[in-house]
């Protein structure tokens, strides 16, 4: 290749490492799915508290206050130290919460003796690693954004759903062979509880570690480099993705916006806020977290063989139906596939929750799951994104953004921290609820929510001002 000419192989590399931040990401929010039974037998041996379901629901979605303490602070973060390092500080963090989790007792506490400091030692790191998820889930398609080519944007941003997707079937599968390992030890009940679910933790290190060389290697992206009086190796960069004469005029355009105007939140009036905000709020009480979370549990309920196994299928399912939203977001739109999915999602839900009460083969709730997940992937999971990232007019988008998405991971701390408790009351009214969740989703998506596919985000800007006006 000479000087000046564009490298497509350049930018894939670029884009391969941001994506292994979507896939820790994934890794880490599923990780607790195949390690919340261990964890939940090693604290009931506890002689100085009880260890309630309620504690457990805390325990497995304590991630979650990291989550919504990363998403609030990525923009500060980004604006500081930039989005290659922030990305760094994520790394650090996974790494940091994956060998605490491994091992809380670090320093402080006996080994293997559970205790209620222990406990919180635990959540502890689990919320560091909550933070650097919070961050990721920002930054991560920031960074692409900023570092594509307009005509490449859209798909290379849409990856980083996929890698999120392709981490929680990683540790799904990461975890079935830890547990596989040991299956024919009689004594494998005592091992998950003193020794499996550490090893499912600090698998996490491994891709942590990683992502933390990796992202050193990769160079900053030109907004921020032109934001900060750094033109030179802002064109530098765009020359080795775009070629030179291109890169000469992005860094014009750029230059031309380094200095963005922002307008009060409801400069548009209530209406945009309040949608963005519903779509994170929803995407989180339809209850697909629950499921990602306690997968193997629930198949262990419904009288499935090999739970583990079970998960992992889910998974393959799952990275299946996201694919299919990738390559048919453009040519569908954002609303028939939102509303599909949320009435596929219904059915799903409440074909597990009648399976509780009545009469049904094994294999018919098993199915509902499955279609109840499948619908979520090439729906909800990643079209909330699309319109989160669509949806605000320009002026507002940033402080919308934040606010729209620390909704979302509000909603996703209270679905999953109430998750346990209900499905021990009643594995009908769990179900029921969130097939009821499903249906007003869908109607709330058909009356308010406008189809975005083909507008400028210029055009957004307009629509909202006429609604407003």
């Amino acid at each position: 290749m000479s000087k000046g000419q564009a490298s497509y192989g350049y930018l894939i590399g670029i884009v391969l490492v941001a994506v292994i931040g979507g896939l820790l990401f994934g890794y880490d929010t599923a990780v607790i799915s195949g390690a919340e039974k261990g964890l939940q037998a090693f604290f009931r041996s506890a002689s100085d508290f009880t260890y309630t379901d309620a504690w457990h629901g805390f325990t497995t979605s304590s991630a979650l206050v990291g989550c919504i303490i990363g998403a609030l602070i990525s923009g500060l973060l980004a604006s500081g130290l930039g989005r290659k390092r922030t990305l760094f500080v994520a790394g650090i963090l996974f790494l940091l919460s994956a060998l605490g989790s491994w091992r809380p007792e670090w320093l402080f506490f006996p080994r293997g003796v559970a205790s209620f400091p222990l406990l919180l030692a635990f959540n502890g790191y689990r919320i560091l690693g909550g933070i650097g998820v919070g961050l990721a889930s920002a930054l991560c398609p920031m960074y692409i954004a900023e570092i594509a080519p307009a005509s490449r944007r859209g798909r290379l941003v849409s990856w980083n759903q996929f890698a999120i997707i392709f981490g929680q079937l990683l540790v799904y599968f990461v975890n079935y062979l830890i547990v596989r390992a040991h299956i024919d030890d009689p004594a494998v009940r005592e091992w998950t509880m003193h020794v499996g679910w550490r090893s499912m933790f600090v698998s996490e290190a491994v891709p942590a570690a990683l992502f933390s060389v990796l992202i050193l290697l990769v160079p900053e992206t030109p907004r921020f480099l032109v934001l900060n009086g750094r033109d030179g190796e802002a064109l530098r960069v765009l020359t080795r993705i775009n070629g030179e004469e291109r890169a000469k005029e992005i860094l014009a355009a750029i230059r031309e916006t380094a200095v963005e105007k922002t307008e009060p939140l409801m400069t548009y009036g209530f209406l945009v806020v309040f949608i963005g905000c519903m779509l994170s709020v929803f995407q989180q009480a339809i209850g697909i977290n629950a499921v990602l979370y306690f997968a193997p549990r629930i198949f262990e309920s419904m009288g499935m063989g090999d739970p583990m196994a079970q998960t992992v299928l889910m998974g393959v399912i799952n990275i299946s139906f996201t694919l299919l939203a990738v390559f048919t977001v453009e040519k569908i739109g954002r609303k028939p596939l939102l509303i599909s999915g949320s009435l596929g999602m219904a059915v799903g839900a409440f074909g597990v929750a009648l399976s509780n009460v009545l009469s049904v083969p094994p294999l018919v709730p098993v199915l509902s799951i499955m279609l109840y997940s499948a619908c979520f992937m090439f729906s909800w999971g990643p079209i909330c994104w699309v319109y989160i990232a669509e949806i605000f007019p320009n002026t507002i988008r940033s402080h919308a953004t934040a606010v729209a998405v620390a909704c979302q991971w509000i909603f996703n701390f209270i679905v999953s921290s109430t998750f346990v408790p209900m499905y021990n009351y009643s594995h009908f009214l769990a179900y029921a609820l969130y097939g009821g969740m499903c249906i007003l989703a869908a109607l709330f998506v058909w009356m308010l929510v406008p189809e975005t596919r083909g507008r400028t985000l210029e055009e957004m800007t307009r629509l909202w001002k006429k609604k407003f006006q």
